[in-house]
């Protein structure tokens, strides 16, 4: 083999950054409690309504929706899937959609039994590596209707949503809840 056949092969190969490991670590770790806070926010909101009470179930690997939410006295119960972010649009996994479905129809019980993804759009959007720009906070919490099939989706910024379906967003009306919590 002639190195001057193959000029690529004498380029210098970049000697990767040992701290490369522990910034995705970091950014990884922001991310989770981003959405463990969100999540945290959305119980408390519950919890300080009288009749409603509210339960962080545990981790996605558990097989579990983000929260319950529960009221014997009003007979409801949703399962909810929530999601946070800096980005213009957040993206929901179908199996996520179906590990809270499963849920609400496991509660026969209750008269009322939805399932709802929550989004909260942060106050800064992300731009690039590290930056950010200023922008309102936005919350969307959207009512899955079950007379679509269960898709991964998205929401965006305005409140739009949209299945995926092999690649291309095809529109999704979603009705939107109007939680206890919102007077």
């Amino acid at each position: 083999m002639v190195l001057a056949e193959y000029p690529e092969l004498d380029k210098k190969v970049p000697v990767r950054n040992k701290n490369r490991k522990t910034v995705n670590q970091r950014i990884a770790r922001t991310r989770r409690q981003r959405g463990y806070h969100w999540e945290d926010t959305l119980v408390k909101r519950f919890n300080a309504v009288e009749g409603w009470k509210a339960f962080r179930l545990g981790s996605p690997s558990v097989g579990l929706p983000d929260i319950l939410a529960v009221s014997t006295k009003e007979n409801v119960i949703y399962t909810i899937e929530a999601k946070s972010g800096t980005n213009t649009t957040l993206r929901v996994p179908f199996d996520q959609i179906q590990r809270c479905l499963k849920w609400i129809h496991t509660f026969e019980l209750y008269q009322t039994r939805k399932m709802v993804v929550a989004f909260k759009f942060s106050s800064k959007k992300r731009i690039g590596t590290g930056k950010y720009e200023h922008r309102e906070l936005r919350e969307y919490f959207k009512i899955w209707d079950e007379k679509y099939p269960v898709t991964d989706f998205i929401c965006t910024y305005d409140g739009d949503t949209y299945a995926m379906t092999e690649g291309k967003r095809l529109p999704l009306n979603l009705e939107s809840c109007v939680m206890p919590f919102i007077k």
